[in-house]
């Protein structure tokens, strides 16, 4: 008797855990059918999946759930590990990046939109009256760093080695006119450094999650010309066929989002393909 219970219990425990397995999995990642959990930061990526979810997803038959984060490094991790069938917030430079230094296989599979990086000062209203010897919050990862570096260079506010790529840092700065100091910080925090610096580069995502407008509030704006930051959709490699995320890609490349972009954020993003 004790036997037979013995196994009629362990039957019912794997049952259960191969219920559990298929139940996780089909939610995220690898099956054709089920909810696709995709990341995002909350502004703006977090907003057009959210107008995608209550506009379009129910008529294209994509059950679609979002996940957002306050971070860069999460959101990738968590795709890499599968709990995300998908994340948006990030460009390919710094997906590119993200997989060299952690050995992810990451992959876009559509751009998205433009999310313009700015200058904004509390200080000052125009860069010619930033002091001598100010002091520029930066963004302390690789590629971000990198791309308001050249953000400053294009200006003219310093100059840059000439082999000084989308990685550049303070060490590749030549000539420093206005001897700027520059302090790096994480990304979130630079909307908050504001009252303590002269002036911020800041992503545009924390920007308007801080209120601003990087079109009226930044006292320097990226230019959508030629620009290669346009943030993708990316999934985890081998995922790109998933029809889930074939569905969610036209979609976030459809006339209505770009046209829902264009309507909400006035200029401070941009529909990818308008740039």
């Amino acid at each position: 008797m004790r036997t037979t219970r013995a196994l009629t219990a362990a039957a019912a425990v794997t049952a259960l855990a191969v219920a559990l397995t298929a139940c996780g999995s089909g939610s995220s990642d690898g099956g054709d059918d089920g909810t696709l959990v995709v990341g995002a930061t909350a502004v703006p990526a977090g907003e057009v999946l959210a107008y995608v979810k209550d506009n379009l997803a129910k008529k294209a038959g994509l059950d679609l759930e979002i996940k957002e984060f306050t971070d860069y490094v999460l959101p990738n991790t968590a795709l890499q590990e599968g709990s995300l069938g998908a994340n948006l917030y990030q460009h390919k430079p710094f997906l590119d990046d993200f997989n060299k230094s952690k050995n992810t296989d990451l992959v876009p599979v559509t751009e998205v939109y433009l999310p313009p990086m700015g200058l904004y000062s509390e200080k000052v209203d125009d860069i010619a009256d930033l002091p001598d010897g100010a002091t520029v919050a930066v963004p302390n990862d690789t590629t971000n760093e990198g791309r308001a570096f050249q953000l400053l260079a294009a200006q003219g506010l310093i100059e840059l080695k000439k082999d000084a790529g989308p990685t550049a840092g303070p060490s590749d700065v030549t000539v420093n006119p206005k001897k700027l100091v520059f302090k790096e910080l994480d990304p979130a925090q630079l909307p908050r450094s504001l009252g303590d610096v002269e002036a911020a580069v800041v992503n545009n995502n924390y920007a308007l999650d801080a209120g601003l407008s990087p079109k009226k509030d930044s006292i320097l704006l990226e230019s959508a010309e030629g620009n290669p930051y346009n943030n993708v959709l990316a999934v985890k490699k081998g995922d790109e066929d998933d029809p889930r995320v074939k569905k969610l890609s036209d979609l976030l490349t459809s006339p209505e989002v770009a046209a829902f972009i264009e309507k909400k954020y006035q200029g401070s993003v941009l529909p990818a393909g308008k740039n």
